[in-house]
């Protein structure tokens, strides 16, 4: 069975538990719970024999032999039972709990995952698969599993930018599903990337390393990237369920890929006797960071270059704001083109992410040494946004849009690029003079500004005033949390 027919079959029964108010999200979680379980007891098998740590009487084959009631009572008690268990086991199930109140449908789930042999589909099909109900889950607006998904074809040309080294460490400090993982798993076991015995131990545990702070969205990660041979059963996870901003990083990584979550001010939640909530804004107290703020995409920025090796290099996705606001921005900016080597902006189209209303970046910077030095020579960008219209249903982004941008970069050796129309070069004495240090840069002319008839179809406007019009609520939304907490 191919993998877009078997992503059919698993999704197909979700809509039959739909009608029992079983949403996308929550499918996707017991389909997580359930299929580790069949895993960890195919590996249990010849020619295998792994120790899963699987207690006995809550494994695989315990559900199998029960249907109904006893079933669900009996799951009920394996998902307690494993997320009181340490390293990958407890960080699976941790407060995992049943959402399908049906036990003749839960019976139904279990037949059909355990027709499957999982392990003979091989690592591409599975995780394949599971990028496939992810993808599903995401475009499910009500999910706001959105929000943490990055488009893969931007994730793919990211990495095809960076080329990924083996024996190099990986970091995302808001790693959602794992995609920036998976992108650069991917990259690094292409066709032609021969890795040895070494560099594919290095890969599976010691490359990857993440913060997730949703559980259910740090569930789908570990589950991820263990679809994908990445992590041990018996091992420790290596995605923290914590916010990276807390606390300076307990490790320096060689790359650093991210797409931060969307938002411009930190905070938390306060609920008072009364049961009313609030949101407080959050302010990081960091001495590693230039400046303090409650903005959290300008708190990131500042963590991620504080997370990198002396030779380390990102790319970064992040909102326009970060690119022109004042204050604390403009210092941050001036600081980071001083200490870091900020070559590359890729200045990204609407349309193209879930979470509505987003003008977004990918920011390309290398560390450098702390030595006095303005780092920063000079910043390529490469306007991707000008008369580019993209919606996430009618005309997605696909790899073949950014393979121009890709080319413009060229991998093999920057410093040998070419200015192009849509590729420029600003000199850092020119960005450090603009109002505020700027680095908000456009030149292409907007087509539809003069010509009605090069307006793009009406859907496409229609998106595109709906993401103004998210855009400008958010904008209040933070002005609200400002002042209730000023």
């Amino acid at each position: 069975m191919n993998t877009s027919t078997l992503v059919q079959k698993v999704w197909n029964f979700c809509n039959t538990l739909r009608d029992d108010g079983v949403g996308y999200g929550d499918y996707l979680e017991q389909l997580t719970y359930l299929l580790f379980l069949k895993l960890a007891h195919e590996y249990a098998q010849e020619p295998y024999n792994r120790d899963t740590h699987i207690p006995k009487g809550y494994d695989w084959p315990s559900l199998t032999s029960k249907v109904g009631e006893p079933l669900e009572a009996h799951y009920l008690a394996t998902l307690h039972k494993l997320g009181q268990e340490g390293g990958m086991l407890g960080a699976i199930f941790f407060k995992a709990q049943n959402k399908i109140q049906d036990p003749a449908k839960l019976s139904r789930l279990v037949q059909l995952i355990d027709a499957e042999n999982w392990i003979s589909l091989g690592a591409d099909t599975k995780g394949d698969l599971y990028e496939g109900l992810l993808q599903k889950n995401a475009e499910d607006t009500k999910s706001g599993a959105g929000q943490y998904f990055t488009p893969r074809p931007l994730i793919e040309a990211m990495v095809a930018c960076v080329r990924p080294e083996p024996l190099k460490t990986i970091a995302d400090p808001a790693c959602g599903t794992g995609g920036f993982f998976l992108g650069a798993y991917n990259w690094l076991t292409r066709p032609g990337a021969r890795l040895d015995k070494r560099q594919k131990a290095f890969l599976r545990s010691q490359t990857f390393f993440g913060n997730e702070i949703v559980p259910n969205t740090r569930r789908l990660c570990l589950m991820n990237l263990f679809l994908h041979n990445i992590g041990e059963l018996d091992g420790e996870p290596s995605i923290e369920r914590s916010d990276a901003l807390i606390a300076e990083p307990r490790r320096k990584v060689d790359y650093v890929l991210a797409n931060p979550p969307f938002g411009k001010k930190s905070s938390m939640t306060i609920t008072n006797e009364e049961g009313e909530e609030d949101k407080e804004a959050l302010t990081y107290e960091r001495q590693d960071f230039w400046e303090t703020t409650s903005n959290k995409q300008l708190n990131f920025l500042q963590h991620i270059v504080s997370m990198l090796k002396v030779d380390g290099k990102a790319a970064v996705v992040l909102p326009d704001n970060v690119l022109f606001e004042g204050g604390a921005g403009e210092k941050i900016r001036r600081k980071l083109l001083e200490n870091c080597d900020v070559h590359t902006i890729l200045r990204l189209p609407t349309g193209i992410f879930y979470a509505q209303g987003v003008k977004a970046n990918v920011v390309f910077f290398d560390n450098a040494p702390k030595d006095g030095q303005v780092h920063t020579k000079g910043i390529w960008f490469y306007d991707l946004r000008t008369n580019k219209h993209f919606t996430l249903k009618t005309r997605p982004l696909k790899r073949d849009d950014l393979q121009d941008f890709i080319a413009c970069y060229h991998p093999d050796n920057r410093h040998e690029r070419v200015a192009t129309e849509r590729f420029r070069y600003f000199g850092y004495d020119e960005l450090i003079a603009r109002d505020k240090a700027s680095l908000d840069i456009f030149w292409l002319k907007d087509d539809s500004l003069d010509n009605l008839d090069d307006l793009p179809p009406p859907e496409v406007l229609q998106q595109e005033i709906i993401e103004h019009l998210e855009a400008a609520l958010a904008a209040f939304r933070d002005v609200a949390v400002g002042l209730r907490s000023g």
